[in-house]
């Protein structure tokens, strides 16, 4: 089982992947996919729902644990493909399809590697690899259903595209939604409390707003408003309009210090989190997995994008093949040769760790 031989596989797997559609919560086909790799290394594996996980040969009570982690769900291809989002080709060293970059060539790589490492006696630590699902809509039987299950995780490998460079802080994320009211009325009538004109100030103020507490790794707390909705005919006023407010939370705030200042400082009629349970998460600098990635000349930086790291509770490391400024792009692709790198490096790390 030399390097070159699952590299080979790996690739091939990604091109099945990639043909296999598995929209978030319908990635019955792809899972199917997965379990014949395990099958095929004769490595025993657990199934719940679409999430698939195994520990390595030699799991030991006695010893930390590292977990491996990437999705195999992806996002509905969007309108701007000119190539069919579910055929896998290579172009001048390019592999296109839908998946590929986000998160396919990381899973597929971290899945290579744990099964490198499954027969080897003499690690310092165990290895769990879990394929999981509904990462790209948060959804309810995604990784975090499967971790109660999970041995005791001290420290995670998240599969994500970052060029192989160290993500050691991710932004988190709460949505909410907002109310702004005002007096319905008929709109030949005058009306000085109208809904949709009472607003514009709303959203000056989440456009000014600024958050006190900047993170040296991750920058400010974004907040965005990407949605408004109200009205239902030309003639009448609404009684009130619909917002919905993105928040990207740093490593200086909780989700739960976000809502209550929104709560009190917002000039909205009410606004509410959709949930709180997508926190910022991180790895301090000196932990031996990031020294053991900055030794084989990986930089660190914190990644403003959500991942299965917002649900975990341990130190975890964002670290995958790919670049993330591809992901749900039109004909969306991986290097060929970035998959190769990113087998090789994950192996070479977990070489160098000392958890």
């Amino acid at each position: 089982m030399t390097i070159e031989n699952l590299t080979t596989a790996a690739i091939q797997l990604l091109k099945n992947l990639i043909e296999t559609p598995s929209f978030s919560g319908e990635e019955d086909a792809t899972a199917i996919l997965i379990i014949a790799w395990f099958t095929t290394y004769k490595i025993p594996y657990q199934r719940v729902d679409h999430n698939i996980w195994a520990v390595n040969k030699s799991f030991s009570d006695n010893k930390p644990t590292l977990l491996l982690n990437s999705h195999h769900d992806t996002v509905q291809p969007n309108k701007g493909y000119t190539k069919d989002p579910f055929k896998a080709t290579v172009e001048e060293g390019k592999l296109y399809g839908l998946g590929s970059n986000d998160a396919g060539g990381a899973l597929v790589s971290l899945l290579a590697t744990f099964t490198y490492y499954y027969h080897k006696e003499d690690l310092q630590y165990n290895l769990v690899f879990v394929a999981s699902a509904e990462e790209e809509n948060s959804g309810p039987l995604g990784l975090h259903s499967v971790l109660p299950l999970l041995p005791k995780i001290d420290v995670a490998i998240v599969g994500e595209p970052t060029l192989m460079q160290l993500a050691i802080a991710e932004k988190g994320l709460v949505v909410f939604d907002a109310i702004v009211k005002g007096t319905p009325t008929h709109a030949a009538h005058p009306n000085t409390d109208n809904a949709i004109y009472n607003t514009i100030p709303v959203l000056e103020w989440f456009q000014n707003y600024s958050f006190k507490k900047p993170s040296e790794v991750l920058g400010d707390v974004k907040m965005t408003v990407t949605q408004i909705n109200a009205g239902v005919q030309h003639n009448a006023v609404p009684a009130e309009v619909a917002l919905v407010i993105d928040v990207r939370v740093n490593d200086a705030y909780t989700n739960q210090e976000i809502c209550d200042i929104l709560s009190s400082e917002s000039p909205c009629t009410s606004i509410t989190p959709r949930g709180i349970r997508l926190n910022s998460s991180s790895i301090p600098a000196d932990h031996p997995l990031v020294k053991a990635g900055v030794t084989l000349e990986r930089k660190t930086y914190g990644s403003p994008t959500l991942s299965d790291q917002a649900v975990l509770s341990c130190p975890s490391l964002k670290l995958g093949p790919g670049d993330s400024t591809r992901s749900h792009t039109a004909d969306e692709f991986i290097y060929v040769s970035e998959i190769k790198e990113g087998i090789r490096i994950y192996i070479e790390l977990l070489k160098q760790v000392i958890i």
